[in-house]
């Protein structure tokens, strides 16, 4: 018994020194940003860096250094071939540049299931918004089809009108060509268009206020391994609980799978691959201090619609399901867009 018990006072005087060992006083770490500043991972990067200069030890200076291209491939390249696994370097990213339809394309040269991941932020998931009086047209291909709004139908958010026309016999006509979410829900309000998705809560608001509109679905956000509703929505059934049971076919689900996972993936931050336990151990503990902060939490919920963190744990198992994605689902992903009337490349 005293043997064990000196065994355990020693190893956790070694993982105690271990941590004191981690110290940034005085040093400069930059947080490599794979878009173009203004936008929303830029926004939600530079967000993150009052707070991790307050939780890291030794409060280091962060500097944001932006590395457009790609869609974000540039970025990920450049901290696979010219950073070191020192903690200096960390990760703020979105979820374009984990997707192989991405950094296939692109000339990727990591494997996005090789980096650190130390948290996500997201928004729990896209809801969709349908017309009261106009749904049940949805559910009848003898009436005038349900019009869907979107950008370009090629969104995460807006591609759930494809799987649900396929699986669910939806009467659909997608209209493209908004610019932006503001439009659409313009466009929605004024019954130009009878659906479409968003994860803004501002516009949800809004439209519900008018008693006009009723949310049918939500994504949902993996959170614990599970998807699960958001919590302004409880009782709003979630995508994957819809449709997930009606597909039969190993490349279609995996296909829906990549789909679920790439939605359900916004913001991240991570660490090069090969940067050693104890300086992933403090960056993890930094960031479940952020979202703890009351001022992080006040500051996300004004600024930056309610984002919900995602663990580490999870966005790593999003990034396997996206990373799996063969190249028969990502024809399949293709010919379903096409097939129900959105020309894609």
């Amino acid at each position: 018994m005293f043997v064990r018990c000196l065994c355990v006072a020693v190893l956790s005087s070694l993982v105690a020194s271990s941590a004191l060992a981690v110290d940034f006083k005085g040093k400069t770490i930059q947080m490599v940003v794979g878009a173009e500043p203004g936008g929303g991972t830029d926004a939600a990067s530079r967000l993150v860096v009052p707070y991790f200069e307050k939780y890291l030890p030794g409060n280091p200076t962060i500097v944001i250094r932006n590395r457009p291209g790609a869609g974000g491939v540039t970025a990920l390249n450049y901290i696979v071939q010219q950073t070191a696994p020192d903690g200096l370097t960390v990760i703020g990213g979105g979820n374009a540049q984990l997707s192989p339809i991405t950094y296939r394309k692109a000339n990727g040269i990591y494997d996005p299931r090789d980096f650190i991941y130390l948290g996500g932020l997201g928004r729990g998931g896209t809801v969709l918004i349908v017309n009261k009086d106009h749904e049940p047209r949805l559910y009848d291909k003898s009436q005038p089809p349900v019009f869907f709004g979107a950008l370009d139908g090629t969104r995460s958010g807006e591609q759930v009108v494809f799987w649900g026309m396929e699986y669910l016999g939806w009467n659909v006509k997608v209209v493209v060509g908004y610019r932006g979410t503001n439009d659409l829900s313009i466009a929605t309000e004024r019954g130009e268009v009878d659906m479409h998705t968003t994860s803004n809560m501002f516009i949800v608001d809004k439209l519900m206020k008018t008693g006009n509109f009723r949310i049918m679905a939500q994504s949902g956000s993996l959170i614990g391994g599970k998807f699960v509703e958001r919590p302004e929505f409880p009782g709003v059934p979630v995508l994957a609980d819809i449709i997930g049971a009606k597909i039969t076919s190993p490349v279609e689900h995996q296909a829906f799978e990549y789909w679920q996972a790439f939605a359900a993936t916004e913001k991240w931050l991570g660490l090069r691959m090969g940067t050693p336990e104890d300086i992933v151990a403090v960056y993890r503990t930094a960031f479940e201090k952020m979202i703890a902060d009351p001022d992080f939490i006040a500051r996300t919920t004004g600024v930056a619609d309610e984002m919900t963190p995602q663990a580490g744990d999870d966005v790593k198992a999003l990034v396997g399901k996206m990373a799996a994605l063969s190249p028969e689902a990502e024809q399949f992903l293709k010919d379903l867009s096409r097939k129900h009337g959105l020309n894609t490349q």
